[in-house]
């Protein structure tokens, strides 16, 4: 059976157009104006917005993490992808110190395959390096892992300076590259010890252990480091207007940095940390921390000038007991924020509707953009002839509202609570077929690995 999407606005990275859509099995056959097509089903879509599947390339599903285990699986969470019109995630496969990536690799088929809603990839994280890691980095790349992932803090995963720079390094002899995450641990801890000495464990003393200056200063650190190995590395997650600053200094210095911010940096501020309700600070615990409202606005321009060119979500979702566990001790907080199903539509109100950004940059940064980056293009992150049809429809002036009660996801809790939106994903095509209507889920374990190659 074929689908003719008819009437409706084609979002590509470069701009807007009034365009059919002609989808044949589970790729596009056609694009372009009036098409016609005898033999297939048509589905007026006038007035609606056309845009690429979304890709999430930072979600944590089925992780073990602070004594316990992500709230999402691959199961809950590729749905909750999937009504938010993401149709690929990139998760992270997370071996432990002393297991081989392989081992890492083989542990997150297991808990992805035949349980995922979505299709889906994965990053590999480095938390050891020795020669048997080394060897085994061709071997990601034949898997379809081309990219990775490494920590400047957490001891279960950090590596420390010298074995980053020679992962570094070996990276990008193959033309890999790395997303990092940023923060210095060591004046982290002290601080830490600072509070916890003065007796201040609650929510609040979460920012204050972690400032704007040491993610700037850790960014600042890193990008030094890759401008020796002369490699392009990835900033994840970046929340600061200091950091912005590093990494402008960074390709002045004609250096290849990439960036990713997320959607609770963009509309929640610091503020949050202070309710006297210590249920309700501790839901927001999430590292980095969230920021000012300076920071904020630079983040917004940031997106609208180019700075940063993803906007992923760092879904890492926790229940309020599971939050709640580390009363009495902020540090032993389980940190993330559910975000996976909300991002489409909060960058489309908050940004388009607003006039942040426009839907071709929304489109570059959901969709064009990190299939580039992860080795996606053009199978996803386009609507075009040959790609995968992966598809979300939106309707650009549908008031939504957005709350715990209406979410796929497997947390009692929206960190945007009764936010009205201006906008709403009206269907989800994943490889042609409906996979969302009208936030009703319509598909089961569908989804497929998808198997990556380096950036293009």
């Amino acid at each position: 059976m074929k689908l003719l999407l008819q009437g409706g606005q084609v979002v590509s990275g470069a701009g807007v157009a009034p365009m059919d859509v002609l989808i044949s099995g589970e790729t596009i056959e056609a694009v372009g104006p009036d098409l016609s097509c005898p033999d297939a089903q048509v589905v007026d879509v006038s007035g609606k917005l056309l845009f690429p599947g979304f890709i999430d390339a930072h979600t944590h599903f089925d992780l073990d993490v602070c004594n316990t285990t992500t709230a999402d699986d691959f199961a809950t969470g590729t749905r909750a992808a999937l009504r938010g019109g993401t149709t690929t995630v990139i998760d992270f496969a997370c071996p432990n110190k002393g297991e081989t990536l392989q081992y890492g690799l083989q542990l997150w088929h297991r808990k992805a395959d035949g349980k995922s809603s979505c299709d889906y990839g994965f990053h590999m994280t480095i938390d050891d390096w020795n020669e048997g890691i080394c060897q085994e980095i061709p071997e990601m790349l034949q898997a379809g892992i081309p990219t990775f992932k490494m920590y400047m803090t957490y001891p279960a995963m950090m590596i420390g300076d010298r074995d980053l720079f020679l992962a570094l390094e070996e990276l990008g002899k193959y033309g890999a590259f790395a997303g990092v995450h940023c923060e210095n641990s060591g004046v982290i801890d002290a601080l830490i010890a600072q509070k916890k000495a003065a007796g201040e464990t609650g929510p609040a003393s979460h920012p204050a252990t972690r400032p704007n200056a040491l993610e700037a200063e850790a960014v600042g650190s890193l990008l030094r480091m890759a401008q020796v190995a002369q490699v392009p590395v990835m900033i994840v997650h970046l929340s600061t207007h200091e950091a912005l600053e590093e990494v402008r200094a960074a390709r002045q210095r004609g250096q290849t940095v990439y960036v990713e911010t997320c959607p609770q940096y963009l509309l929640l501020d610091r503020s949050l940390y202070e309710h006297p309700d210590y249920s309700q600070a501790a839901r927001f615990i999430c590292a980095p921390p969230l920021r000012e409202q300076a920071d904020r606005e630079a983040l917004w321009a940031a997106l609208a000038d180019g700075t940063i060119q993803t906007v992923s979500t760092d879904h890492c979702s926790f229940t309020l007991a599971q939050k709640d566990a580390g009363k009495g001790d902020f540090t032993q907080i389980p940190g993330g924020l559910p975000g996976v199903e909300s991002r489409g539509i909060l960058l489309w109100s908050e940004g388009v509707a607003r006039g942040r950004i426009d839907a071709a940059r929304m489109c570059a940064l959901l969709s064009e953009t990190p299939a580039r980056l992860y080795g996606a293009y053009p199978q996803k992150g386009v609507i075009a002839p040959g790609s995968d049809a992966d598809i979300v429809v939106l309707d650009p002036d549908a008031p939504g509202l957005l709350t715990a009660a209406d979410q796929a996801a497997n947390v009692d809790y929206c960190p945007y609570e009764g936010l009205e939106t201006h906008g709403r994903i009206e269907q989800v095509y994943l490889r042609g077929q409906l996979a969302v209507e009208n936030g009703e889920i319509c598909i089961g374990p569908v989804g497929k690995y998808v198997h990556r190659t380096l950036s293009k």
